[in-house]
């Protein structure tokens, strides 16, 4: 996820740019870069880092004054946070700023180099230009080369360009990412987010997939599939707060209904639909070799990345049938024998080690990865592209979810998750899938159908978000309160209870539902919430069942939330019963994190807590 801003009319662009991306450093802060033309020339400042960095390098060059020009400000995706790397990137005619991943970006790099092209960065915004600028040389037509670029790339994109050649001009094209226009006598804005339009406009114009435009102070025209459209600006009344939060009340809000284009940009370039299989063209051949040979694989994280390698532990034993385990970092790194006082080498016998990070500078993961890096092959399932942890493994699986802002984790997890079951799979699919037996490989390909439209069930989830909210209701009173789960549910549960804890204060335990007797039954009085996740699973119902009843008699509140159908007799002993799509188990962690995020979400309101900026808590643990 990046910012976008474009200008051209008759004020300084300048002014719009470096306000605009300072209202878009939320979407991305790794680094940034402006572009304007003076004197027929590109004039192009980048810097490494916050905004603050790009003005001071701006103030240093000394641009002239220029009534044109684009900025952005990046969340990587390809190639690492560098000057290099850092947009925009410009080639001959062209200079160019983008939002979005090109799936097909190394095809296209090694055809234009094939025609003599030359790069200067790892990023598939090069691609974009470069492309531009190979159609603009020869075509006459902006509109045409327009065309011709986009119908070359695969992905998700939102972009703008300038053209030296036609100094007053910005090009325009959206897919899947979005962009908006803003115009007003002598002056068109563009951005790739509303809050940096606010100072200047209220009506904006919002693209549409397909589209490409040109605007400029004098005309705005906007081409899907070779027709004019007229797209009608609306009205915008938010406040420019407001509107970075995209109209929700909290960031959290905002990221967790974000998750089901979090799981598409996940998934992007990584299914290879006409053949039914996982593809990480992006990972080292040898190290997936090593990886699919593993004897065993171990799983550190810290908090709610320690949550989503339980979850793993049930894709990579239950799909790849590799024995794993899964460790608190900060108790892993000081594994050590009672007797020699070194590190436990045991273990790491044939092992694989995984680190999972949203930032990827958690101090703990960076810690177990350093003691065992030199004696077996690590990975990363990271969301931060070029952090202290993906340079210190030997791969990452990078989860593509962009910028969090809230402080506890949302669609973090979720993609991290899915990072993991697309990994259990790729290792299936390449060491058992050709001698699994017919009914086997239909699951996998059943699964593999499911997960294409995982995105869509994600969003369906949200049609019970008023239930939810009114679930939320049971815990307005209480001090404590129970999350129970089998399988594959244990580890959502323990999330859940988590994310309560996290941002409403309460205390919150997730357990596997077969434990309550072994204790935590104890804890229920009159009137305690217990949250059971049922997945879809006959034999797990029995037993759910067993203990919703058990705790039921002693006077708790019971909160389901299932994709299970057969749903008759858990009326008699559920006082709240949610029921999101029905989807395989091993897709049950994505239609029931969801919820469990909501209610966390609603219950901190209810109780008045700050939700994005819970007590005590950082976003990024950088110390032990």
């Amino acid at each position: 996820m990046c910012g976008i801003v474009g200008y051209s009319g008759k004020g300084e662009a300048l002014d719009f740019l470096l306000s605009g991306l300072e209202r878009l450093e939320y979407r991305g802060y790794d680094s940034s870069g402006i572009a304007i033309i003076s004197e027929g020339e590109f004039r192009v400042v980048r810097a490494v880092g916050k905004i603050s960095n790009l003005k001071k390098a701006v103030k240093e060059a000394q641009l002239p004054n220029s009534s044109i020009g684009i900025g952005h400000t990046r969340w990587a995706t390809h190639g690492k946070p560098s000057l290099e790397n850092a947009h925009p990137h410009t080639v001959g005619r062209v200079s160019l700023i983008h939002n979005g991943i090109i799936e097909n970006y190394l095809t296209l790099r090694r055809k234009l180099e094939a025609q003599g092209c030359k790069f200067l960065s790892e990023t598939d915004t090069e691609v974009i230009a470069q492309l531009l600028n190979w159609y603009l040389t020869g075509e006459k037509d902006q509109l045409e080369a327009l065309q011709k670029t986009c119908s070359e790339l695969e992905g998700s994109y939102a972009f703008v360009a300038l053209d030296k050649e036609n100094p007053t001009t910005l090009l325009l094209a959206k897919s899947a990412t979005p962009l908006v226009v803003g115009r007003k006598e002598g002056e068109v804005f563009v951005a790739s987010d509303i809050p940096a339009l606010l100072n200047e406009v209220r009506k904006i114009t919002v693209l549409e997939d397909g589209d490409i435009a040109i605007a400029s102070p004098e005309k705005f025209l906007v081409i899907n599939q070779g027709k004019e459209q007229n797209r009608k600006p609306t009205y915008i009344s938010w406040d420019i707060v407001t509107a970075q939060k995209g109209g929700y009340k909290h960031y959290l809000l905002k990221e967790i209904h974000e998750q089901p284009q979090a799981v598409t940009d996940s998934l992007s370039g990584r299914m290879l639909v006409s053949e039914e299989k996982i593809n990480f063209k992006e990972i080292n051949q040898d190290f997936l070799k090593r990886l699919i040979e593993a004897r065993s694989i171990i799983l550190v994280g810290c908090g709610t990345a320690w949550h989503a390698g339980l979850v793993a532990k049930n894709y990579f034993e239950g799909i790849s049938k590799i024995s794993t385990v899964v460790e608190y970092a900060s108790e892993f790194r000081y594994k050590k024998s009672f007797f020699s006082k070194s590190f436990l080498n045991g273990p790491l016998e044939g092992a694989v080690l995984g680190a999972i990070s949203q930032s990827g500078e958690t101090a703990d993961t960076l810690g177990a990865v350093d003691i065992v890096k030199e004696r077996v092959p690590t990975f990363a399932v990271c969301n931060v592209l070029g952090s202290s942890l993906t340079r210190a493994v030997n791969e990452t699986f990078y989860t593509h979810a962009g910028p969090e802002i809230s402080v506890a984790s949302t669609k973090a997890f979720t993609t991290q998750v899915l990072i993991s079951l697309l990994i259990a799979l790729y290792i299936y699919q390449e060491k058992h899938l050709a001698k699994a037996n017919s009914l086997e490989q239909e699951m996998f390909k059943k699964v593999f159908r499911e997960i294409l439209h995982l995105p869509a069930l994600v969003k369906e989830v949200f049609t019970v978000e008023d239930e939810i909210k009114e679930a939320s209701s049971y815990f307005r009173k209480v001090n404590s309160c129970l999350y129970l789960g089998r399988g594959i549910c244990f580890p959502i549960a323990v999330e859940g209870a988590l994310k309560l804890k996290e941002i409403s204060y309460i205390h919150a335990e997730g357990y596997p539902a077969g434990e309550m007797k072994h204790g935590p039954i104890a804890l229920i009085e009159e009137e305690t919430p217990v949250v059971f996740l049922l997945q879809d699973n006959s034999l797990m119902a029995k037993k759910i069942f067993s203990a919703m009843a058990e705790v039921k008699s002693r006077g708790a509140k019971n909160i389901l939330i299932t994709n299970y159908n057969q749903l008759d007799q858990f009326f008699k002993v559920a006082d709240t019963i949610i029921k999101v799509p029905t989807v395989s188990e091993v897709l049950s962690p994505f239609v029931l994190t969801v919820p469990l995020q909501l209610l966390a979400y609603y219950v901190a309101v209810m109780r008045g807590t700050d939700v994005d900026l819970p007590r005590n808590l950082a976003k990024s643990v950088t110390v032990e």
